[in-house]
C-alpha cells in the first residue's frame, strides 16, 4: 500500500515552518497516543504515522531530500539516502521518538525518566535494546496501587571477557568503514546517482571488530539471564498505560549502556464491576417491597461493602452515585465515584401467600 505524503498526514502545506510543524504534531499525538485510546489499533497507526511523518520533516536535511524525492529519498532498496526508516517505524520507535521530543506529557510524568536513543554512546560502544514485558493487575490492586516482582530474560554482560567479546578483552577498529559504524556507497536510482547509507556488515554497526572471540559468549559479548526487576504501580493506572525502568533492558555492546525495560500495563476484567474512567459501576438486584417502601441496602465497594439507602418509590434501573468510592486519578488525589444501578428483580415463584399479596395489591391498583 503506497504511503500517504508526510505534509498531508500533519494537515500542513509545504511551505510550513518548523514551529507549525511542531504544533500539528504535538497536537495529533496527544490526541491519538496509545495512552489515551487504550486498545485501539487505529489510533495506534495514526499516532505512528505522525510520528514517521514529524521525524522526517523537523529535520532540514530530510526535509529537503522528501521534499526533492518523496518516500523514495528513505527507501533503501531504490537506493535512497539513508537516515530513514529502512528497517520500519513500528510502534515502539514512534512512542521512543515522542518520549524523546515530549516526555514531560508522559502520563506517567518523571516516572519515566530519560528514554535515551539506541545509537552508539560517546564510548563507542551501542546501547542494548529495550525489552517489553506485559503485566496484568487486578481492579483491586489498580485502586490501591501495587508493587510486583517480575522475572525478565535479558542479554547480561559476559563475565569471563567483561563485554569485550574477546579472549584478550581488546576490540580492533572496523577496517571496513574506520570505525564509523555504517558505510556509503552511490547507487544508480530512476532519481539519478544517490548515496546509500547501510549498517556495516562488518561490524554491524559498533564500528569495531573482535580477532580472538571470547569463549563464555562467542564473541558477542553477553550471555542470556534472568532476573528479577521490583516495579512500583501508582494507584490509578489504566489499560495501556506503561512505565519504563531505565537500565533493565538488554546490556550494551561494546562498553554501550543498557536498553530499558518497558512495562505495559493490562487490565484483569472484574467479575462485579465495570471501570469507566475513574469511576466504577455495578448493577444490584432488589426486591418490589424494597424500591416501594424504601430499605437500606449493603452494596460491595473496592475495600469493603457500605449502606445504601433506597428511598421509597426508586423506580427499576435508576442509578445511585456513592462519592469517593471509585478509583484515584493517576498522580494526583481526585478520587471517581462508585455508580450503583438498582434493578428490580421480579420474582419466578410465588408461594401462597405471596401470590394472595400480590392479587390483593393488584386490586387495589384497579379500584
Amino acid at each position: 500500500m503506497a504511503k500517504r505524503d508526510f505534509y498531508e498526514i500533519l494537515s500542513l502545506s509545504k511551505g510550513a515552518s518548523e514551529d507549525d510543524i511542531k504544533k500539528a504534531y504535538r497536537k495529533m499525538a496527544l490526541q491519538y497516543h496509545p495512552d489515551k485510546n487504550p486498545g485501539s489499533k487505529e489510533a495506534e497507526e495514526k499516532f505512528r504515522e505522525a510520528t514517521e511523518a514529524y521525524e522526517v520533516l523537523k529535520d532540514p536535511k530530510k526535509r529537503q531530500q522528501y521534499d526533492q524525492f518523496g518516500h523514495a529519498a528513505f527507501d533503501q532498496q531504490q537506493g535512497g539516502f539513508g537516515g530513514g526508516f529502512s528497517g520500519g517505524f513500528d510502534i515502539s520507535d514512534a512512542l521512543r521518538s515522542f518520549m524523546n521530543d515530549f516526555g514531560g506529557d508522559s502520563i506517567f510524568g518523571d516516572m519515566f525518566g530519560s528514554r535515551r536513543g539506541r545509537g552508539r554512546s560517546s564510548s563507542g560502544g551501542t546501547r542494548g535494546n529495550d525489552l517489553q514485558i506485559r503485566l496484568r493487575l487486578t481492579l483491586g490492586e489498580i485502586a490501591t496501587g501495587v508493587s510486583k516482582t517480575l522475572k525478565v530474560k535479558h542479554e547480561e554482560k559476559c563475565g569471563t571477557c567483561n563485554g569485550t567479546g574477546s579472549k584478550s578483552s581488546k576490540r580492533a577498529t572496523c577496517r571496513k568503514c574506520n570505525g564509523a559504524g555504517r558505510v556509503q556507497h552511490v547507487a544508480n536510482s530512476f532519481f539519478g546517482q544517490v548515496i546509500q547509507e547501510a549498517l556495516c556488515p562488518s561490524c554491524h554497526g559498533q564500528g569495531t571488530t573482535v580477532d580472538d572471540p571470547c569463549s563464555a559468549c562467542r564473541g558477542n559479548g553477553r550471555l542470556p539471564e534472568q532476573s528479577t526487576v521490583s516495579v512500583d504501580i501508582p494507584a490509578g493506572v489504566s489499560e495501556g498505560n506503561y512505565l519504563s525502568v531505565p537500565g533493565k533492558g538488554d546490556a550494551g555492546v561494546n562498553g554501550g549502556p543498557s536498553g530499558d525495560l518497558i512495562v505495559l500495563i493490562e487490565e484483569e476484567k472484574h467479575d462485579f464491576f465495570e471501570r469507566h474512567g475513574i469511576d466504577i459501576y455495578c448493577e444490584i438486584p432488589i426486591t418490589f417491597s424494597q424500591v416501594a417502601l424504601g430499605a437500606s441496602i449493603m452494596v460491595p465497594t473496592l475495600d469493603g461493602k457500605v449502606s445504601l439507602k433506597i428511598p421509597a418509590g426508586t423506580q427499576s434501573e435508576n442509578i445511585f452515585r456513592l462519592r469517593s468510592k471509585g478509583l484515584k486519578v493517576l498522580n494526583g488525589s481526585q478520587m471517581g465515584d462508585l455508580l450503583v444501578k438498582v434493578q428490580v428483580k421480579t420474582p419466578e415463584k410465588l408461594s401462597k401467600e405471596m401470590k394472595d399479596l400480590f392479587e390483593k395489591l393488584s386490586a387495589l391498583e384497579h379500584k
